[in-house]
């Protein structure tokens, strides 16, 4: 297993040199114009609940592998409720209709989330719990990169705004790395799961597909952001120009 997480670890490398983060990290940009792609996230995120709980987990089971799986379902299955928390406290969650609300969800802004969550479902649906574990292992070493560069972006929005950010900021990637399924012990026994030569080959391309599905992602989100209007002089977007947005996507 140790080149599989070997593999892992080189492809997130890759991963945090993506256009997306290199936006992020220029200060040059307003803070919330940065994370203004939380919106389009939603898909997916609110989606990530459904995937541990109906996709992920499996109860009851004797498997080893498969209890690993569901602890860390346990773990990361409520953090939609961080998500919406933010969306709130970076003022993106405007008043729009149920309709213009289902276009937006449902249009060519977020169909990257939408197309995102229904190929991992049709990963992970497919696989025995190892290949479940390997992908599981892939999306945490996303989410990993990602946190540490929104966690720099709400860290500066807090000298500002003197908000606390759970979702996008330093709680919830302190509590990733926290989790119990993150320990020492399972993380010792991960690494010395015997994987065959067949079995190695399956996961390089399990690898290969999930990190391909967030690359595409993330440049969905930049697209999204760098269309975003924000005033240079206020930390917060300009609402109404985003309610037409989100009206018309």
């Amino acid at each position: 297993m140790k080149h599989i997480l070997a593999l892992i670890e080189q492809k997130q490398k890759i991963y945090s040199q993506l256009p997306l983060f290199e936006f992020m990290q220029d200060q040059s940009i307003p803070a919330i114009k940065r994370l203004s792609f939380a919106p389009c996230t939603a898909p997916f995120i609110m989606s990530f609940s459904d995937l541990c709980k109906y996709v992920f987990r499996q109860e009851p089971t004797n498997d080893p592998i498969q209890k690993i799986l569901n602890q860390h379902t346990y773990e990361d299955d409520f953090h939609w409720q961080w998500f919406l928390a933010d969306l709130e406290k970076l003022e993106f969650n405007y008043s729009l209709q149920l309709n213009d609300s289902l276009k937006f969800l449902w249009s060519e802004t977020t169909k990257g989330s939408r197309f995102m969550t229904h190929e991992l479902y049709k990963h992970i649906i497919q696989s025995q719990p190892l290949h479940k574990l390997i992908i599981m292992e892939a999306m945490e070493a996303t989410a990993e990169t990602t946190l540490s560069f929104t966690r720099q972006v709400t860290d500066e929005l807090k000298l500002l705004t003197n908000e606390e950010y759970k979702y996008f900021g330093g709680l919830h990637l302190d509590t990733e790395k926290d989790h119990n399924a993150n320990s020492d012990d399972v993380n010792q026994f991960i690494e010395n799961i015997y994987i065959s030569e067949k079995t190695r080959q399956e996961s390089f391309d399990l690898i290969e597909q999930v990190f391909e599905l967030f690359t595409q992602w993330t440049h969905d989100l930049l697209a999204y952001a760098k269309s975003y209007p924000v005033s240079q002089e206020s930390v917060m977007p300009i609402n109404q120009k985003e309610i037409e947005i989100l009206k018309i996507a």
